[in-house]
């Protein structure tokens, strides 16, 4: 069977949270040589030293998890603000300080942002969750048009309602309550597959996408059409 990844090193980070299992799984059966870091990326001199340990890279998925705060908005504390920027969007500089000028000289490469559609529908008491996956799109769409004269894709999937461990775990999928909601408001049905979701995050890493520019694509069953 053909692997469009063969021969690419593709660092994953957090790979034991969130959609890390299934994209270390699904890349590795597409022939890549799977890089898996579980470091934490919050200090700041952690994406340096993750990106240095990996060596080369030809993709970088920036898969970054932070359990989503449920707090109303004139609750929302400067502590709870700061910590989910700190999770989701401080990385992102630093990885790309880190991994792109290898890329640039190159004149190729791949950065993924495994990001969320919370950025693209309004929901109640999300505030600074969605603030924060919303910074990562708009970080991606700005650096992708910036990379692409430097034939360096830089590209995000903005997901929910993807069967993941950290935010679906199955005591939440078993929950009546939740399965009520999936057929009230995803058109789908049912959860995206985590499998079916880490193939097209392989797709976008891979020589077949070379065309995409600062693009976020929803991947949530039709939870948002964008």
């Amino acid at each position: 069977m053909p692997q469009p990844l063969q021969g690419q090193r593709i660092l994953i980070t957090q790979a034991d949270a969130f959609m890390g299992p299934a994209l270390c799984a699904v890349f590795a059966e597409q022939g890549a040589e799977v890089i898996a870091s579980t470091q934490p990326l919050l200090a700041p001199d952690a994406a340096a030293d993750v990106v240095a340990q990996a060596g080369r890279i030809d993709a970088l998925v920036a898969n970054l998890a932070f359990e989503a705060p449920t707090t109303p908005v004139d609750a929302v504390s400067d502590d709870e603000w700061r910590a989910t920027f700190a999770a989701l969007v401080d990385p992102l500089p630093r990885l790309a300080r880190a991994a792109l000028p290898a890329m640039m000289a190159r004149r190729a490469g791949k950065f993924l942002v495994m990001g969320s559609a919370a950025a693209l529908r309004g929901m109640k008491r999300c505030a600074s969750y969605s603030a924060a996956r919303g910074a990562q799109l708009a970080w991606v769409q700005a650096v992708g048009v910036e990379m692409a004269p430097h034939n360096v894709q830089v590209n995000a999937i903005a997901q929910n309602f993807v069967d993941n461990p950290t935010y679906f775990p199955p005591e939440v999928q078993a929950n009546p309550r939740f399965q009520e909601r999936l057929k009230r408001e995803v058109p789908l049905g049912r959860l995206v597959g985590a499998r079916e979701d880490a193939l097209f995050a392989a797709y976008l890493c891979s020589p077949a996408a070379d065309c995409f520019v600062g693009q976020v694509f929803p991947v949530c069953g039709g939870w948002v059409a964008r």
